[in-house]
Formats: structure tokens, sequence, C-alpha cells
């Protein structure tokens, strides 16, 4: 039955749009934007001192024998 009917044709696509034109002041203020992004990145990664397991480690549970230890 594959004889009766032909296969659609398929419509080939607009060509896309072109992209705005950008000004340095443009670019340059996206650089200063990920630039910045990337430094609030790495404060907070900073921050993280486990993994996503936690603190696998022995806990240190070291205790005073007399007082003044």
């Amino acid at each position: 039955m594959s004889g009766l009917f032909s296969s659609p044709s398929v419509p080939t696509p607009p060509p896309p749009p072109e992209p705005p034109e950008k000004s340095d002041v443009d670019v340059q203020e996206a650089a200063l934007q990920e630039r910045l992004r990337r430094a609030r990145q790495r404060g907070r990664a900073a921050n993280i001192l486990t993994g996503n397991q936690g603190v696998t480690g022995d806990a240190p549970v070291a205790r005073k024998t007399l007082l003044g230890e």
C-alpha cells in the first residue's frame, strides 16, 4: 500500500531574523554585568563547605576530664 501515497513534502523554513546591531556601550555593559554575575557566583561558592552528602567524617568529640584542661 505504500505505493499509493507519496510522503508529504516539507516546506523550507524562513531564514532566521538578523540580530539587532549592538553599540560598543551595549557590549561593554553586557560584559560588565557578566563579570559581576560571575563574581557573585564565586562569592556564594566560597561559602559552601560541604557537598550534597553533607559532612561524612567523624565528629571531633574529645571531652575534658578535669576542670581547666
